[in-house]
């Protein structure tokens, strides 16, 4: 593991342990739907977090969750795992998260009809093979030592004819290894899309709210080390979405039927 990747985990757990805000849900970046497209309806209580939920709402897209097993892996604070099971209606629902803090706050407070949330690895995931019909993975995969052995784990946990829905950044300089593995891995890569501009958009709109919850919710003694990780403006982090340096991009893709 790069010290870079060493460097966002850490952060992460300390963030879990230190910040225990029911309130702060969501840790991506967001996504900002265009002119043509309308984003999701959302409860009153889900709009201040709508950028961050639309990334969910776009990388799930038209697929049909009602009565399926999803896991998502990389959950966080359980934002993105409670609107799948609150919006999607799954059957079950599942969050994954390496940081035991982390879980411990979204069992305490996220709460859906099949909601669940276990500890574990990405890379050595704590579930049975073909346990999953989705699995789903949104900004979490630029923190794991081997992109190949999560394919693999996501391979090995979903259903034949199951679905892996996909959203990260990495360099773009990466950007190419990237795309390489998901289409030459153990699935089958269905559909690819560059949603840099989306997203630094999201970013563009929502500092001004992110700021506030930084100075509201985070120690200051942080803030320095938080600035750049959630890419405000005038951080490097911002910047390299704006020149192309970052690129982001979100994915579909599938198990085969006969596996």
């Amino acid at each position: 593991m790069s010290v870079r990747q060493l460097a966002w985990r850490a952060l992460y757990e300390v963030l879990a342990v230190k910040v225990r805000k029911p309130e702060w849900a969501f840790m991506n970046y967001g996504y900002a739907t265009t002119p043509e497209t309308d984003g999701p309806v959302l409860a009153p209580a889900d709009e201040p977090d709508r950028l961050c939920i639309q990334l969910y709402d776009h990388v799930i897209g038209d697929m049909e969750l009602r009565g399926a097993d999803v896991l998502e892996v990389g959950c966080g604070r359980g934002g993105g795992t409670s609107f799948i099971a609150r919006y999607r209606e799954p059957r079950a629902t599942t969050g994954l998260d390496l940081s035991r803090s982390s879980i411990a706050l979204c069992r305490r407070h996220r709460r859906a009809p099949g909601l669940g949330f276990v500890q574990g690895d990405a890379l050595a995931m704590p579930f049975a093979d073909r346990s999953f019909d989705v699995v789903v993975n949104v900004e979490s995969s630029h923190c794991y030592g081997s992109m190949d052995d999560f394919l693999a784990e996501v391979h090995r946990v979903l259903r034949p004819g199951g679905s892996f829905l996909f959203a990260d950044f990495r360099p773009a300089t990466g950007m190419a290894a990237l795309r390489r593995r998901l289409g030459e891995g153990p699935l089958e890569l269905l559909e690819s899309r560059d949603i840099t501009a989306n997203v630094r958009a999201a970013l563009e709109l929502d500092d001004d709210r992110r700021r506030a919850l930084m100075e509201a919710w985070i120690p200051r003694m942080f803030h320095r080390l938080f600035e750049p990780f959630a890419a405000f403006r005038g951080t490097t982090s911002f910047e390299r979405f704006e020149t192309g340096t970052t690129q982001y991009v979100s994915a579909r893709l599938v198990k085969a039927a006969s596996a």
